[in-house]
């Protein structure tokens, strides 16, 4: 008998709920993601897992000073810019996360009470999300905001600083950042 299996591997696993979201999340929110819409068996631990695994096609998001963020996955392939996260730029893809993972339920009309529950946790991080009768439109509302758009606006230079930075580092650097260095005590 042969231990064949159906079920994609962890890194694919991981690949579909990454792309379904479009940008750097949480280990925890892949995990649900891929729960709640796909099959398989993605856990918190695997992704883990794979990201020590720098061959995996997964790394971690890198904030402005172009070292790891701690708790973000992305995927590899992604071009620099959209895994260098900012604060506001960070809220502006969770949205546009609710955004794309509702349209995805939305698709899918046999979506099943997992997906809706999905919903349910996402919506409490959308301004009036939870008492929204269209929670993508809540969400699109939110993005949209003058507050967070002239935020994203804001930190657009950090971002294109970083980015330049970013192009004098070698391959694996631009993937998984700086190390970061222990701080050393000057002469007494």
């Amino acid at each position: 008998m042969t231990g064949l299996s159906t079920l994609p591997t962890t890194a694919e696993q991981a690949r579909h709920a990454l792309l379904l979201l479009g940008a750097p999340a949480a280990p925890r929110l892949v995990a649900d993601v891929h729960a709640a819409l796909f099959d398989g068996d993605l856990s918190v631990p695997g992704l883990a897992a794979l990201l020590r695994d720098r061959s995996s096609g997964l790394c971690p998001a890198l904030d402005q000073d172009l070292f790891p963020v701690r708790g973000l996955v992305a995927l590899a392939d992604w071009p620099l810019e959209r895994r260098i996260v900012t604060p506001a730029g960070r809220r502006a893809d969770a949205l546009a996360m609710v955004i794309r993972v509702a349209g995805f339920v939305a698709m899918r009309p046999g979506a099943g009470l997992a997906a809706h529950r999905l919903l349910r946790a996402l919506a409490e991080d959308v301004p009036h999300g939870v008492e929204a009768s269209d929670l993508a439109e809540a969400a699109r509302a939110a993005l949209t905001s003058p507050e967070l758009v002239s935020a994203v606006a804001a930190e657009e230079p950090a971002r294109a600083a970083a980015l330049a930075r970013a192009a004098t580092l070698p391959r694996s650097q631009q993937l998984f950042g700086l190390p970061h260095v222990p701080h050393q005590r000057g002469p007494a």
